[in-house]
């Protein structure tokens, strides 16, 4: 499937008609925002997973962090975080990127206990994340294997933007060919270039408050606030 020629507004209404499940049905519906929605008037959620690896068809989600915001305010109080019990033992490497272990994830709920909860959390608001081939595609995979159904939703990607706003530059382009790299899209550089304040990343509502700064401060310094979220959406 090709994302990035979707029109979302009516692949989200054809999967609103097919879904089977009424909490598939109800977020569907949540999720078709008209055309002229602005980035000023949408309700945004950032959305984080830690996971067991990079691999969305084998590996799994360990944890979920999610933190309402608009343009304007961001939502503690409403963030949300859980962690996800998953089928198979943590493997040592992720366990040093994220700090998750086996006795943290013992008793927590499997992922397919937290859709509902999920689905209602992210419900009418447009999911932010850095690095959409991870969120977007571990839910995918996860609610296939427990539904047989399909969970694919239009997001906001902070580093898909970061990186057309920095590495199509003229002298990033010649940077990149003199060092043979190119400006970092990592989240934490991404907020320093905004003098944004370092936190200790890897926990999912950290990532995910994060994110949301992040596109706060990726709007207010290039984009118009009447921008329509659809010029954004990936």
């Amino acid at each position: 499937m090709k994302l990035s020629s979707i029109n979302w507004q009516d692949f989200v209404s054809r999967q609103q008609g097919s879904a089977k499940s009424e909490a598939l049905k109800a977020f569907y519906a949540s999720q078709q925002f008209s055309s002229d929605l602005t980035m000023a008037d949408a309700k945004f959620v950032a959305l984080d997973f830690e996971t067991t690896g990079l691999d969305s068809e084998q590996d799994e989600i360990v944890s979920i962090g999610l933190v309402p915001f608009d343009l304007n305010r961001i939502y503690l109080k409403q963030a949300r975080e859980w962690f996800v019990r998953p089928k198979g033992n943590l493997n040592h490497d992720s366990v040093v990127i994220h700090g998750i272990t086996d006795e943290q994830v013992s008793n927590a709920p499997a992922i397919e206990e937290l859709f509902n909860d999920l689905l209602v959390a992210i419900s009418g608001k447009i999911v932010v994340v850095h690095y959409r081939f991870i969120e977007r595609e571990f839910l995918y995979e996860a609610y296939l294997k427990h539904s047989s159904e399909t969970l694919m939703f239009p997001v906001i990607d902070t580093m898909s933007i970061e990186a057309r706003l920095h590495r199509s530059k003229f002298l990033q382009r010649l940077k990149q060919f003199i060092k043979g790299r190119g400006e970092s899209v990592r989240l934490p550089d991404c907020r320093e270039r905004y003098g944004l304040p370092r936190y200790k990343m890897h926990s999912a509502q950290v990532d995910a408050l994060a994110t949301a700064e992040l596109l706060q401060a990726q709007v207010r310094h290039y984009f118009d606030p009447q921008t329509p979220i659809f010029d954004l959406v990936e």
